[in-house]
């Protein structure tokens, strides 16, 4: 039996967290059943859970099990972002081993021989049973492959076998983890005057007019803010603030960048390729083994170049085109003709025009006519691709509704598939499109097609020559050696503009990357180190494709909370307090009717009016989502006004003119039901973090990875 199957199918970061996550399921029941020592030297200590320190080799050595498992089966070792997953899982499994152990253990949870063959080959089969037993055939579990593959168990070579006691006994533990979440959520309640406020709160409505003055319309040039604030509003809102230890950093850029040698050595190769490729019998296998990034044999258009693409009529079989250069990457195509496909593919862009299914009749019906509305412009000779960016509701306006290329394989809602692929050519779609998101205006822009190119390409990216990155080196260390202090690195990149400095604010210990710097560890470690203080200059870090020299310029503590830590935000909400004050006592000073006291008070006031407002989905068009302001509407009688308040984002005067209570409900279930599995999952939550809390876990990878 393949306990882990297809992992060297899968790709990227996604399915490494896979391929780990099973890992760890199959041997974590049997690598974490012993216990660390309780003493040893804190520079070996890598945290402390429930009062038992985690030595670093013992937690290094269970990783190394778990890398060597992820080699095996996915045929490479794993990079910095999967290696970090790896110890996050470990740690993870520690945390579950020593602090869950001990709340099962007091529970009395416990899971019998019989519960655990009822989970492999019983009535209550478990999901990671039921995934590795499936028939190929049939795509369901069949449990016959479980019997047969335990018949056959003592024959297994040894590894196999105890791969199999490490999976039940992974088992078990999960079974635990669910006896555990069972109890919590079953012990929660919800009584019938909850149920009823949660009933109240999402049927109850009120019809409001409001004044409103944001607090961006008032300069914040306008607006002085002193330090003695920033320490009072500090003082006061300290739970707000939470201290944090950091480390901030300058820190410059030395480019690895292909040298012009080398690009025309590259170019060179690179034509020697094309020339090959054009006599190649087997093209595909000559393009595979020569290229760096793998493309289909047999491409759509979706799949092609531009640059390609537009050259695809003149082409014959046997034809080559390029090389031609993307960014750092050189192409050469080699036409060999084309294939029809099962599926059509087509490009095509909309504007949607928002209404949920559960949207009210007179919510669709407005938002039909207005999709008319825009249909009728269109067709007048409006542009689609600015009406897109102006009446679109969803991520593709900006883009003037371009929704890409897409197949008739169910990957677009079932109304939306049937009418542009049901239209020939291209062009604007007659008619509204009507699905469970809103209405549609549809255009296709390019046909729907089922054929196939059949191209073999080789793509090669520049890269330099170990001389440029020796030559690029000299410079970062020669910039290093010569600036050792703060002074002499700022003096520096004062005097040479061509150094790009860049700073990293706030960067946490366990950060292991910030700005655009990935796979970071041995800056921030360096930053955190204790032999390393502000002011200390670091010797030449690679990253990736460029060298880099960082400066220690600040750094916070997560014991002590200043005033510098939060500069920013506090500077912000000092501001809006200063602002909202301003606005309060010059709206306190004008009567009249809303429209007369937004006309007197000048620029920056708005007068709106918001209907069937609910406290459970209150957001007003101007300001959005004000639980203040929605409060406030409640809080009014029909007919009169408030004062001016401060709320979210600026101030409000609130004339509630309609109120509609809920209507009486004689059957609470649902929402007593819906408030039940709400408050289970905070319980749930909440209790976890109280056992992480009472464990008093102390994570000090961050000083070791």
């Amino acid at each position: 039996m393949a306990l882990i199957t297809k992992i060297r199918e899968k790709s990227g970061i996604a399915a490494a967290a896979i391929a780990i996550s099973l890992i760890l399921f199959l041997v974590g029941g049997d690598i974490f059943q012993g216990r660390s020592s309780f003493f040893g030297s804190p520079k070996d200590v890598v945290g402390e859970i429930g009062g038992e320190k985690i030595k670093n080799q013992d937690f290094q050595k269970k990783v190394d099990e778990i890398t060597q498992q992820y080699t095996q089966q996915s045929g490479r070792g794993p990079g910095e972002q999967e290696l970090a997953m790896i110890r996050d899982q470990v740690w993870n499994q520690y945390i579950m081993d020593l602090a869950y152990g001990k709340e099962y253990e007091a529970l009395g949870l416990a899971v019998s021989p019989a519960e655990l063959v009822d989970m492999v080959q019983g009535t209550n089969i478990h999901p990671s049973v039921r995934q590795q037993f499936t028939n190929p055939q049939t795509g369901q579990f069949d449990k016959g492959y479980v019997i047969q593959f335990l018949k056959n168990f003592k024959s297994l070579p040894p590894a196999q076998q105890q791969a199999w006691v490490n999976f039940e006994k992974s088992l078990s533990q999960d079974r635990l983890r669910t006896k555990y979440e069972n109890l919590l959520r079953m012990s929660t309640y919800t009584t019938n005057v909850e149920a009823q406020k949660d009933y109240t709160a999402q049927n109850s409505k009120v019809d409001v007019r409001y004044l409103y003055v944001p607090f961006y319309s008032v300069a914040d040039s306008t607006i002085k803010v002193t330090d003695s604030q920033l320490e009072d509003y500090l003082s006061s809102h300290k739970d707000l603030f939470k201290g944090q230890t950091t480390r901030s950093i300058e820190y410059v850029t030395f480019p690895i960048i292909p040298s012009k040698l080398d690009t025309a050595s590259f170019y060179n190769d690179i034509k020697r390729l094309a020339k090959e490729l054009a006599i190649a019998k087997n093209d595909s296998a000559f393009a595979m083994m020569n290229s760096d990034i793998k493309t289909p044999y047999y491409s759509t258009l979706a799949e092609i170049p531009e640059a390609v693409k537009g050259q695809l009529a003149n082409m014959t079989p046997g034809g080559i085109y390029g090389p031609f250069k993307n960014g750092l990457t050189y192409s050469i195509y080699k036409y060999g003709g084309i294939q029809k496909d099962s599926l059509f593919t087509v490009r095509a862009s909309h504007i949607l025009i928002n209404a949920p299914k559960d949207a009210s009749d007179s919510v669709k019906a407005a938002a039909r006519k207005r999709a008319e509305g825009i249909l009728a412009q269109i067709k007048g000779g409006a542009s689609f691709e600015a009406m897109a960016q102006q009446f679109g509701t969803d991520g593709t306006a900006q883009q003037g509704g371009d929704l890409g290329y897409f197949k008739n394989n169910g990957g677009m809602v079932k109304p939306f598939e049937n009418a542009v692929f049901g239209f020939s050519g291209t062009g604007l779609l007659p008619n509204i499109v009507e699905t469970d998101f809103g209405y549609h205006i549809v255009k296709v822009t390019e046909a729907k097609t089922n054929t196939r190119y059949k191209l073999a390409a080789i793509n090669r990216t520049i890269s330099p020559s170990q001389s440029t990155m020796d030559e690029v080196l000299r410079k970062a260390d020669a910039f290093a050696v010569a600036n050792t202090t703060k002074a002499a690195f700022e003096a520096s990149l004062k005097k040479d503009k061509s150094l790009l400095m860049l700073r990293g604010d706030r960067i946490p210990e366990g950060a292991s990357s910030f700005n655009n710097l990935q796979n970071a560890r041995d800056i921030v470690r360096w930053a955190f180190n204790e032999d390393t203080k502000v002011g200390d200059v670091s010797e030449v870090f690679q990253n990736d494709n460029q060298y880099i020299v960082a400066l220690v310029t600040g750094s916070t503590d997560k014991d002590e909370v200043k005033v510098d830590d939060f500069r920013e935000e506090l500077t912000a909400r000092v501001k809006s307090e200063l602002k909202a004050e301003q606005i309060e006592k010059k709206l306190a000073g004008i009567s009249g009717t809303l429209e007369q006291i937004a006309q007197k008070y000048g620029a920056g006031a708005l007068v709106e009016t918001a209907t069937d407002i609910t406290l459970a989905q209150g957001v007003l068009s101007s300001a959005g989502a004000d639980p203040t302001a929605i409060g406030k509407a409640f809080g009014l009688k029909v007919g009169k006004r408030s004062k001016p308040f401060k709320g979210e984002g600026g101030v409000f005067i609130m004339e509630t003119t309609k109120s509609t209570p809920a209507p009486a409900i004689a059957d609470l279930t649902l929402y007593k039901n819906s408030a039940k599995m709400m408050a289970a999952q905070r319980t749930s939550f909440y209790i976890n973090e109280a056992i992480k809390e009472n464990a008093k876990v102390v994570d000090n990878r961050a000083k070791f990875f």
